[in-house]
């Protein structure tokens, strides 16, 4: 009885410990016990490697490609150019099956949401540092987008 009272007692101080540090799990094991507190996670799953769009070189190919050949005229991009902030996902509308923020030609004012990436499960909604007509969405719903690549043109 003696033994169990000073098992229950430990135990105690584990759950106090816990509650002072704010912790959901706790782990400890020594010669006389193992005690498991709190809400056991399975561990996390490992990142996906980056992928890059079909048809797209690896970045390392692709800046052999550039020193390579000579510079190939990208279109020049008229307006004021809204870029992602961060690499993700772009998605034109704020869930499926619902109407997209913004669509080609339509009036935007400062501060309106155009779009959201979504990255590590997080949505990240975008908005407008201008005012204007949409004139051109650079991206398609669903596309992998990287850091500062033009997403759509405000005029």
């Amino acid at each position: 009885m003696k033994y169990k009272d000073s098992l229950v007692a430990t135990v105690k101080e584990y759950v106090d410990l816990m509650k002072e540090s704010n912790l959901s799990y706790l782990k400890v094991k020594n010669d006389d016990f193992e005690l498991e507190l709190g809400e056991k996670r399975p561990p996390m799953p490992p990142m996906p490697p980056m992928m890059t769009p079909m048809g797209v070189p690896a970045p390392a190919v692709q800046a052999n490609i550039i020193n390579e050949a000579p510079a190939a005229s990208a279109p020049v991009l008229s307006g004021n150019i809204v870029k992602s902030p961060i690499v993700g996902t772009f998605y034109a509308a704020p869930a499926p099956g619902k109407a997209p923020y913004v669509t080609v030609g339509a009036s935007v004012n400062k501060g309106d949401v155009l779009f959201i990436i979504e990255s590590m499960k997080l949505m990240n909604e975008v908005t407008s540092e201008f005012s204007g007509k949409v004139a051109e969405i650079l991206v398609k719903d669903g596309e992998a987008v990287e850091f500062d690549q033009p997403i759509l043109r405000i005029e």
